[in-house]
């Protein structure tokens, strides 16, 4: 156990540390693991808290043979409430305040939390928000009985010394600080998790009032670095990125976008084959025909990031192209996708021989068992928990990229429902598009949440769905739920790296649908093995030509790979003859009305005047020679 260090906390914040019995500031991740497992280190410890003279279990934490089993009493702890953020200061936000929810000031509760923290065993402990490279120098204050919360930020974070960051920064002051305080919850908040973001202009703290770490170690860190870089001028991108690698030995990197459900995890999964060895691409809707590919060797694929993608100012280099690196140490892997032994081999090797103990959560966890990736604890009412995840360090991920790296395109995904003449939908998209950077601004703009995303009921009300087809907006990048700024500013700053680097490439992909044919992520998956073998994407203009909806910018007149030409009805759904061009352009309606009525709110004398030019095209139904005369497409 470490003395707690000179760091210039804020003096009611160092009051609050003075004043405690009993301060732990661990040396070691060894020795915070050890804290997890309660002050006995028994086989299952419970994560309680006294409120108003009752005790309440929030967690229990079980000591097994790979790492820990975190599991939460109630189902609705067991992931992040997407309506936790308040803000409780007076910078610019489009974000719910405190005072405006609450109908009082934050100030009073905040300085009941430090009261109650000054009466805990407390944890203490340093990280680096966006990393170990890029990263600012944080602490955090958690409860000692809930260390394995601690345990989580610093994994997903990465380890670090005090003594290394006074090493690095010299007596430093916190640009962030986390506190943890759990009975909150229920004793000011009704029982919901409540997440509170105080900023100023050197110092973004955040009240977690409830331990699912989801919205605060995870999201939490990620709205800190938003902020840090809205002031700074760059972004934390909500994406995941992966170098391809042709049999050919031709590299291309790829960063994928979208809102929840669009594909980032899947962008870094391996093409999947049937058992034969060929490639199901789709299954029509209609007659259940399969349509089928072989590929005899797909590309290799060696992971960049997960979830957060830093594109700090420093990391630019004016190549033209995009430079990214990991905002993260570890991953937030939700495995509900393993549900048997064998379906991700290497992962779940990963996970049941770690190098080092891990951190699961919503996994059934037996004292002195090995805890499986694939044995999700079920919800009170016996139905399959969507939720169980396991935080894995980068660095056991097989062939994981740990230096920066330059995006040569830029992915953005969609979930597409069917659409057929008898049932047209704004599932039209083909499987692969180029638009101009103009495009791709407003599709990160509107980021759109499609077909049965199971997220969408959580955001915005059913009636405003249905409007729209059941489209829903996630917002600017799809990481507007973590940003405590303003839609305008952040707009305005994706404009501007989109057009500070011209030669990164733009496509959009669909997952789920194309037309008539159910695809799940198989489009994606070929988009990516298309613009890694025609080296980062370079098409000739020739190749191109305008998608009957301006949206979609440009649709490939063919495309072959590995000798077999894809359909063409593939690359424009309206072709299809269970689609045809009537259901297409009703399809086509809804978009474009969906995306009007998304981006007009824009319309304020903040936004950059090109942004304005931008949405003035959408709102009167432009074409894609009108977008590209804004922003040249780079071919």
């Amino acid at each position: 156990m470490g003395a707690i260090p000179s760091v210039h906390l804020p003096a009611a914040v160092r009051e609050a540390v003075d004043a405690c019995r009993n301060v732990i500031v661990p040396t070691s991740r060894e020795e915070l693991y050890r804290l997890s497992l309660g002050p006995y280190g028994g086989p299952e410890h419970q994560v309680a808290y006294d409120v108003a003279g009752r005790r309440v279990v929030e967690a229990t934490v079980t000591r097994c043979r790979n790492g820990i089993a975190v599991n939460y009493l109630e189902d609705y702890m067991r992931r992040r409430d997407p309506d936790c953020m308040r803000i409780a200061d007076d910078l610019p936000t489009d974000k719910p305040r405190y005072r405006d929810v609450f109908g009082e000031e934050f100030a009073p509760t905040k300085q009941a939390t430090l009261d109650w923290l000054a009466e805990q065993d407390l944890v203490l402990v340093p990280f680096t928000a966006g990393g170990p490279r890029f990263g600012y120098p944080s602490v955090a204050l958690v409860p000692a009985n809930a260390a394995f919360f601690a345990l989580t930020l610093v994994d997903l974070q990465g380890w670090v010394s005090f003594d290394e960051l006074l090493e690095r920064h010299g007596d430093f002051a916190p640009r962030s600080i986390l506190y943890v305080a759990p009975p909150f919850r229920h004793s000011r908040f009704g029982g919901r998790q409540v997440v509170v973001h105080d900023r100023t202009p050197d110092l973004h703290e955040v009240f977690a009032y409830n331990l699912y770490p989801g919205p605060s170690a995870k999201k939490g860190v990620f709205s800190v670095l938003l902020d840090i870089g809205e002031r700074e001028g760059w972004i934390t991108a909500h994406a995941s990125s992966v170098r391809v690698t042709t049999p050919y030995d031709n590299e291309t990197v790829v960063m994928h976008e979208g809102a929840s459900g669009g594909g980032k995890s899947e962008m870094c999964q391996e093409l999947r084959r049937q058992e034969d060895g060929r490639i199901l691409l789709g299954t029509n809707v209609v007659t259940d025909e399969p349509y089928v590919i072989t590929l005899a060797e797909s590309s290799a694929l060696a992971p960049v990031t997960d979830d957060m993608t830093l594109c700090h100012r420093d990391l630019q280099d004016g190549d033209g192209r995009l430079v990214i690196a990991d905002a993260e140490a570890g991953w937030f892997v939700r495995v509900d996708n393993l549900r048997s032994y064998g379906e991700d081999v290497l992962f779940e090797r990963a996970c049941i021989h770690p190098k080092q103990p891990l951190v699961f959560y919503n996994i059934v966890g037996m004292p002195d068992a090995t805890a499986l990736p694939w044995e999700h604890t079920p919800n009170s009412d016996g139905t399959p928990n969507s939720n169980p995840r396991v935080v894995i360090d980068r660095t056991a991920i097989r062939d994981v990229v740990s230096e920066p790296e330059h995006v040569d395109v830029r992915t953005f995904g969609v979930r597409m429902p069917a659409c057929t003449r008898d049932a047209p939908t704004y599932g039209i998209m083909g499987i692969m598009h180029v638009v101009p950077p103009a495009l791709a601004w407003v599709w990160r703009l509107v980021a759109p949440r499609g077909d049965k995303n199971p997220s969408i009921g959580e955001s915005a009300s059913e009636a405003r769905a249905i409007a729209h087809g059941g489209l829903v907006s996630e917002g600017v990048g799809s990481y507007w739920p973590f940003s405590t700024g303003t839609k305008v500013a952040a707009a305005n700053l994706l404009l501007h790296q989109l057009v500070e680097t011209p030669s990164t490439r733009y496509v959009l992909t669909p997952n789920q649908h194309i037309g008539a044919y159910k695809v799940g992520f198989a489009a994606e998956w070929v988009t990516r093995e298309y613009v890694a073998r025609r080296g980062g994407g370079r098409l000739r203009r020739e190749q191109l030509t305008p998608a009957r909806c301006p949206l979609f910018g440009y649709a490939l007149k063919e495309m072959k790979l590995d000798g077999q030409h894809i359909r063409p009805t593939w690359l424009a759904p309206h072709m299809q003859t269970f689609v045809g061009t009537e259901a297409y352009d009703r399809g086509r309606e809804i978009l474009t009305s969906f995306f009007q009525a998304e981006l007009a709110p824009y319309l304020t004398d903040d936004l950059d005047p090109l942004g304005r030019a931008i949405i003035e095209t959408v709102l009167r139904d432009g074409t894609v020679e009108d977008y590209e005369a804004l922003t040249p497409l780079h071919v």
